[in-house]
């Protein structure tokens, strides 16, 4: 079992990855700005380990950042000197509120591109979780979309897949770290789907795997 850290885990995806995790057996932590509602979300799931970003970073197998674009820049220079030889995944989706179903990718490419002009060279950088519906997730039921994984060094990518299958899912790998444009821009064509279409957490299904693990 993984050491884990969930940073920015009193939101809403950040909770739910915890919320899975925790009950896969791996052992995790929630982190936050506020030491208040780190304890709050901790206790909600069970007495789980909780403290600021910076020092839930240390001494983890992985570090989860799950917080939205506009506090992406200032939560990765938090932890950027304390998360080791964890690998850091970063679940950030460029959303620029109001129009969050236009696709708006930053002049790096991506999030996850400007993750890694951010962290630097060194640090074991993994994207994904980008199109997985948050309130779903954090719930017993099954989630019916497939979660795509980003990052150039295939040990780490391979890690968070299997993380991915631990909660329940159907982890895939997508590639090179820059790939994660591709997932990062449907986010923005799910939240159109789900309004056109009235659904609840629209996701996405990759079809003739042969090879690819069957979701638990």
């Amino acid at each position: 079992m993984a050491r884990i850290a969930v940073v920015g885990g009193t939101g809403h995806l950040g909770k739910a990855i915890a919320r899975r995790l925790a009950k896969a057996g791996h052992t995790v932590a929630i982190g936050s700005r506020s030491a208040e509602n780190a304890a709050a979300t901790a206790t909600e799931l069970g007495g789980l380990d909780f403290g600021a970003n910076a020092d839930v970073a240390k001494d983890k197998d992985f570090v989860i950042v799950t917080v939205p674009w506009s506090a992406q820049t200032a939560t990765l220079t938090q932890i950027r000197d304390h998360v080791g030889n964890a690998v850091v995944v970063d679940t950030t989706v460029p959303l620029v509120p109001p129009k969050v179903m236009r696709v708006q990718l930053p002049e790096a490419g991506s999030a996850a591109m400007a993750a890694r002009e951010l962290l630097g060279p060194d640090v074991r950088l993994v994207s994904g979780f980008h199109n997985v519906a948050a309130h779903v997730l954090d719930t017993d039921a099954l989630v019916d979309c497939d979660v795509l994984v980003f990052g150039d060094e295939v040990e780490a990518r391979n890690g968070v897949v299997s993380l991915v299958a631990d909660m329940g899912m159907r982890g895939l790998s997508g590639g090179a770290l820059a790939n994660s444009a591709a997932a990062e821009a449907l986010t923005s064509v799910l939240i159109y789907m789900n309004k056109t279409y009235a659904a609840d957490g629209a996701g996405i299904r990759f079809t003739g795997l042969t090879k690819a693990p069957p979701i638990s």
